[in-house]
């Protein structure tokens, strides 16, 4: 069976690409910080008929990340899921401490996660990585802010260097960079979104639906970045000269 490690697996993007990723015949292992999350994604796959196990993980340890691999055991697809922000992230009075926060979580540990699979996908020839980035990881979002901005627009980055150094040996990486999508992150805002806005916006399945069609591409097909937003982009709409 077809082995898949889901970073951020309790909530949102992540546990929807779980549910998802089960459904299509994998043993999904799900990671984050919080077990009970976690254990509830795990719950769902298992009464579905599925195969899951929770893992707890610090993406912010080497250690913590290693010894979760290790549990997951072989796997040929990994899904790094997580992030975070913060609410003071403009730079009147953002902090370094937030700043290195942020980027720890949402670069730093891709990276952690990426080299811990990175052997066992070289030793069989194939292995895929979706990194979960963000409209503002592809162009420039003010209301992001400079922590999270700057931290997705470098996954960019790093996943053509995968593509570059490690599609000859059959490893492959999307860098997935979606518009608006309703998740708990979106209560970290400065101002809070309307619910008439969040209505309009991508759901995690919307997402996990991406995620689970990129995984399943022929081997030798890679998508190397791709973009999905609602069709109501507020990305769009916001900035628009067309009054319509």
């Amino acid at each position: 069976m077809k082995g898949a490690w889901v970073i951020g697996g309790g909530t949102g993007i992540g546990r929807a690409t779980a549910l998802r990723l089960a459904r299509d015949g994998y043993r999904v292992t799900v990671s984050g910080r919080r077990e009970g999350p976690l254990r509830e994604t795990a719950e769902k796959i298992v009464a579905a008929g599925g195969q899951a196990r929770a893992v707890p993980v610090d993406v912010t340890g080497d250690a913590s990340v290693s010894a979760a691999h290790a549990e997951a055991g072989p796997v040929e697809l990994l899904v790094c899921s997580a992030g975070t922000n913060v609410r003071n992230r403009w730079w009147s009075d953002l902090t370094s401490a937030d700043f290195a926060r942020v980027v720890d979580t949402n670069l730093n540990a891709v990276t952690r996660c990426v080299l811990s699979v990175l052997p066992g996908f070289r030793e069989a020839g194939f292995g895929t990585v979706v990194v979960v980035s963000s409209w503002a990881g592809w162009q420039f979002m003010s209301a992001a802010g400079a922590a999270y901005g700057a931290s997705k627009t470098a996954l960019g980055a790093l996943v053509q260097s995968l593509n570059d150094q490690e599609g000859r040996h059959g490893i492959r990486a999307t860098h997935l960079c979606p518009g608006e999508v309703d998740t708990p992150i979106l209560r970290t805002r400065p101002v809070p979104v309307p619910e008439e806005e969040l209505a309009r916006m991508l759901s995690p399945e919307h997402v996990a639906d991406v995620i689970g069609a990129v995984a399943a591409l022929p081997p030798k097909v890679c998508v190397n970045e791709l973009v999905v937003t609602p069709v109501w982009n507020r990305m769009y709409v916001d900035s628009s000269a067309y009054e319509g």
